[in-house]
């Protein structure tokens, strides 16, 4: 994989340079709620305006569908871009249109573009192979090189990402390298004890990986939505709780593997559980109840890991030399069920281990809660990416810059 300093080596100044960026940023009307995927291409795109190249950032946003859509708009993005690179960051209202050609065609060498949102095209998310080549070639007339770097979309099989790098001379920006990198890590040569940390909502999003790391990981703890899944498959109540009953055969089944291979499997041992579910806008006091884990109400949602569990699950963390976490433990958006996503990021940022925090709600929980980012060993700017690597999956963005 070609990187964005062998393509500053041989020279980028004056050359239009395409930079697929992942600006999906959280937005409360037009305000960023958490600009950290805005801030993680800020060095590709610094350097690339440092070196004289004309760079045209382009991401999507959202899932509008295949049609412009106000509330989808990457203006606010472009903008708090421009706030971290301290320039003028031009916008294209559309994505290959008049605005977008008219805008590349004045940037100056070291300037820098934002087009709007690519999904904003139809031909972008199209899983017709004819419509998305049309909408790559269309994008291609705008640049003369390459650059890949929204680590968070290289699982999508899009134009901007997947066909686009095809027809114009590519490289990886900084932040996919490091991403890269930092996964590797947890696939090749990994330093024992391996323990895994999943939360989430869904047992569903998280069987591929979970699979995999049957045979690879010393230690799989569960928590968030989907340990109720997991409590189920022992047979114990679990009341109103989030469950996958049609995921319960799969469950079952990894956990006689993990026995079977010597996996140690850590489930809670007791959560906070409700009647109801939170007010998540008024962050009203829900009073939440603990109780064992083999003894949820069958009126009541269990919402949180309870106290003895965030013991079980830091301890179970401290003598770790290799953690991933991905998933939050609970509804950590509510302050009366954030203590055990807190306790899980307060054990690995204790941990002497190399800590990676794998993107999606974990990354965000992180910045929530007002943790150090830099007392992580790494936060991924993808969960979805970095799930589907560690799964083993061929990621057709990564695959596209290889070539």
């Amino acid at each position: 994989m070609k990187t964005i300093d062998e393509l500053l080596h041989e020279g980028v100044e004056g050359k239009r340079v395409f930079v697929r960026a992942d600006l999906n940023v959280p937005l409360d009307g037009t305000t960023i709620t958490d600009d950290g995927r805005i801030r993680a291409v800020v060095p590709t795109v610094k350097a690339l305006a440092d070196a004289g190249a004309r760079v045209v950032v382009a991401s999507h946003l959202g899932r509008p569908k295949g049609a412009p859509d106000p509330a989808f708009s990457l203006a606010p993005a472009a903008a708090r871009l421009g706030e971290l690179l301290g320039a003028d960051v031009a916008f294209a209202t559309d994505t290959v249109g008049d605005s977008a050609t008219g805008t590349v065609a004045g940037l100056g060498n070291g300037q820098v573009a934002v087009l709007e949102n690519l999904r904003f095209n139809a031909g972008e998310t199209s899983k017709d192979d004819a419509e998305r080549g049309a909408f790559a070639d269309r994008l291609a007339a705008l640049a003369d090189l390459y650059v890949g770097d929204g680590f968070g979309a290289v699982h999508r099989k899009h134009a901007s990402v997947h066909d686009l790098p095809a027809r114009l001379p590519h490289a990886a920006g900084y932040l996919i390298a490091n991403e890269v990198g930092v996964l590797k890590k947890l696939t090749e040569d990994v330093k024992r004890p391996y323990v895994v940390a999943l939360g989430g909502a869904k047992v569903s999003d998280k069987l591929g990986v979970i699979d995999h790391l049957l045979e690879r990981a010393d230690r799989i703890l569960i928590g968030g939505g989907m340990a109720y899944t997991f409590l189920k498959a022992q047979g114990h109540e679990v009341g109103i709780s989030l469950l996958q009953e049609d995921q319960i055969p799969a469950v079952q089944e990894y956990l006689a593997r993990a026995k079977e291979h010597g996996v140690e499997f850590v489930l809670p041992v007791d959560v906070l559980v409700s009647p109801e579910f939170p007010d998540l806008k008024t962050k009203a006091p829900a009073n939440p109840t603990t109780v064992a884990a083999d003894a949820i109400p069958a009126d009541e949602e269990g919402l949180d890991i309870g106290p003895e569990t965030r013991k079980l699950y830091a301890s179970k963390l401290a003598d770790a030399a290799t953690v991933f976490w991905n998933g939050p433990m609970g509804v950590f958006e509510h302050p009366d069920y954030a203590e055990g996503t807190k306790a899980v990021a307060q054990a690995l940022v204790d941990s002497p281990a190399f800590t990676v925090v794998g993107g999606g709600d974990s990354a965000a929980a992180v910045r929530t809660l007002g943790f150090d980012e830099n007392a992580f060993g790494h936060i991924s700017t993808g969960g979805g990416a970095s799930l589907e690597y560690l799964e083993g999956k061929t990621l057709p963005g990564l695959a596209a810059l290889e070539d």
